[in-house]
């Protein structure tokens, strides 16, 4: 760990009168200060260090860093506090706490399409794989010296074998240092030194400092894939025009029904349907805006499923506009089941129209394809798009403009592309062949997961060459994820109890492949002043009141403050003395969109993009107060802290 020390402390005893009202500074930083994250082993002493009865803190535990020194054994030391307010804690070991130089972490991705992460104790050892042109093969060799005979050179831990639900075996790893790189190729990839932090109760079941333990082998008929079940959601347009979709979508899953009964299957794949239309305030006669007609689990045979359904039929009357509420139906389907029920969670949008907006006046969630797709990454599902390509929605001009708002929602970051099939000519033929075609696959996996087996197939591999021959191979890969996602639900899976080395946030054989994606962990009162200062600055904006640069460099001084401390939002008169931009940017391995412009980037977009960019960032808010309002989703990092300091894990992707 890398930390200038001062001079050494009294040893004596200590007054919080005797230290600065204000933190230490990072080093060569005029505004950012010093803080410092604990691991199980702290032990915080409220008088000199060692001195007196001491306290374990508890890991994640967030400290200011208001003085460093020494003991009177040479043991470094801390003098902390809660804040930047000058209140002191005590002091703790140095050497059992990690720096915490910005806000950013980052959580694994799902591990089925791309080879583990291995964690190496030096930057020199991952500089020897990523610099030289053969370092895919000695990535190779390194990971099966690791997942064969539990050691390799310079290797110290393998990202677990199952995937890490961060909700039910929350862990962190915090960015110490980044360094931008680049493979031989010419493609860049970030070198994270990261710290492996779960809380102190948790049990290593993957790594440690030793070195791997080799991956389990899944034993066919082992019951905890055998439990394995999946839920298939369809939600359905059921606008004027839907009614031979909404028939061969029945006829569909009747037929899965037959087969699943005859495999003896059981309720080992439960369908649910959803159908959305557009807003009522504007069109009374079009009954509901999204409506839940079947939750998955309230129908196990086909009779039961066509008594649920058999009232849903298209709409008598035509919708204000020709865009439909699909993210409402969308939202309802993700809100409105028990996910955790299942293994596989799946669900199919069948539409022929754009989506409302969230920005548009007609739209009753405010939450736009962005947040949407954030949300279902939440829950675990993900969202299959079916859009129809009818000639109404040609004489609408709307099919463009549709597919981007499906593929955002659609983009699945397992796979690295959306699941968005397009159906030409809006062919009734077609469509049911394809739904045909991801029901069984989606059955399937179930039929594999009965008898202990992993469900086959891989989009790597597969050589699709008709829609249907697509949607079956990403299934299949898809499905792999599902499992190991499961597996590591069921098997209490986590990461590493502690360790500290060097990792590459991008697969080193397949460059395209992410292994982790960066978070910001963000309190209730600084999603409250994130969301009142950027909203103050967007109603002064569309006033009048800022010019565009103003109002640019005011939000992208709030886009680098959330990478670097939160805290501070709300601490100074003006945004723009929140710190100096150089500061805040510099070093920040992930910037958000307004923090990666530059002001002539900002200039050159032209007012019409600039205008898009400001609905994004209200949907953004949007989608901040969504998450605010739940309070499940936030996690108490210290179980002695307030309930103002639960925080939650906000992936970059959603702040402004």
């Amino acid at each position: 760990m890398q930390l200038k020390l001062t001079l050494a402390l009294g040893l004596l005893g200590f007054s919080a009168a005797a230290f600065a009202a204000e933190p230490l500074l990072m080093e060569g930083k005029s505004t950012l200060y010093q803080r410092v994250l604990t691991t199980p082993s702290c032990v915080l002493y409220p008088q000199s260090f060692g001195q007196g009865p001491g306290r374990k803190v508890p890991a994640f535990s967030q400290y200011y860093v208001y003085e460093a020194g020494f003991d009177s054994t040479g043991e470094p030391i801390l003098t902390v506090g809660p804040d930047a307010t000058g209140t002191i804690s005590g002091q703790l070991a140095a050497t059992c706490t990690v720096p915490w130089k910005q806000q950013l972490a980052l959580l694994f991705t799902n591990s089925a399409q791309r080879y583990r992460a291995l964690i190496f104790d030096e930057e020199s050892a991952l500089d020897a794989i990523i610099d030289n042109p053969d370092g895919a093969e000695q990535y190779r060799a390194l990971y099966d010296q690791v997942t064969v005979g539990n050691v390799a050179d310079h290797v110290i831990s393998i990202e677990p074998e199952e995937y890490v639900d961060y909700q039910q075996n929350f862990y962190l790893l915090p960015i110490l240092n980044s360094v931008e790189s680049m493979y031989p190729d010419g493609s860049y990839v970030y070198k994270h030194e990261i710290a492996s932090i779960t809380a102190p109760e948790a049990k290593n079941v993957t790594a440690d400092r030793g070195g791997a333990q080799p991956p389990k082998t899944q034993a066919p008929g082992e019951p905890a894939l055998v439990g394995f079940k999946s839920a298939v959601v369809f939600v359905i347009d059921s606008s004027i025009s839907m009614q031979p979709y909404i028939d061969r979508t029945k006829k569909a899953i009747n037929s899965i029904y037959r087969s699943i009964e005859a495999s003896n299957l059981g309720s080992s794949v439960n369908f649910g349907i959803v159908s959305f239309r557009a807003d009522t305030r504007k069109v009374p006669g079009l009954e509901y805006t999204a409506k839940m007609y079947l939750r998955p689990g309230e129908a196990t045979d086909a009779a039961s499923f066509n008594q649920k359904v058999a009232a849903l039929e298209q709409a008598t009357v035509s919708s204000a506009q020709f865009d439909e509420d699909a993210y409402a139906g969308i939202n309802l389907a993700l809100q409105d089941i028990n996910w955790n029920e299942y293994g596989g969670r799946y669900i199919v949008l069948i539409t022929d129209a754009g989506a409302i907006d969230g920005s548009d006046a007609q739209s009753t969630t405010g939450l736009d394809a962005n947040a949407l797709r954030l949300e279902a990454e939440h829950y675990g599902a993900a969202i299959y798009t079916l859009h129809l390509l009818t000639a109404s929605g040609a004489r609408n001009h709307n099919h463009e403009h549709a597919r981007e708002q499906y593929e955002l929602l659609s983009y699945n970051s397992i796979l690295g592309k959306p699941l968005y099939y397009p159906v030409n000519a809006g062919s009734v033929e077609a469509f049911g062949s394809m739904v045909d075609t991801l029901a069984r696959s989606l059955t399937a996996q179930v039929q594999l997961a009965s008898s202990g087996q992993m469900a086959a197939g891989s989009s790597l591999s597969a050589k699709a060459s008709t829609p249907e021959s697509t949607i079956e191979s990403d299934s299949n890969a898809l499905g792999i994820a599902m499992q190991l996602a499961y597996l590591g639900r069921v098997q209490g899976t986590k990461s590493p109890d502690f360790l500290q080395g060097w990792m590459a946030e991008r697969d080193v054989v397949d460059h395209n492949k992410v292994v982790c994606t960066p978070i910001v962990l963000v309190n209730r009162n600084q999603l409250s002043d994130l969301y009142t200062l950027v909203k103050g600055v967007l109603e002064s904006g569309i006033a009048g009141q800022l010019s565009s640069d103003a109002m640019f460099a005011q939000l992208q001084a709030l886009a680098a403050q959330m990478g670097r401390d939160p805290n501070q939002l709300n601490k100074s008169a003006s945004i723009a003395e929140m710190g100096i931009m150089g500061e805040l940017l510099d070093d920040l391995p992930y910037k958000s969109r307004i923090a990666s412009y530059s002001p002539d980037d900002w200039y050159n977009l032209g007012s019409q993009e600039q205008d898009n960019i400001v609905r994004s960032l209200e949907n953004s808010l949007n989608y901040l107060q969504h998450c605010s309002s739940d309070n499940d989703r936030f996690i108490k990092l210290n179980v002695e802290a307030d309930a103002s300091e639960e925080v939650y894990p906000i992936p970059l992707d959603a702040l402004p």
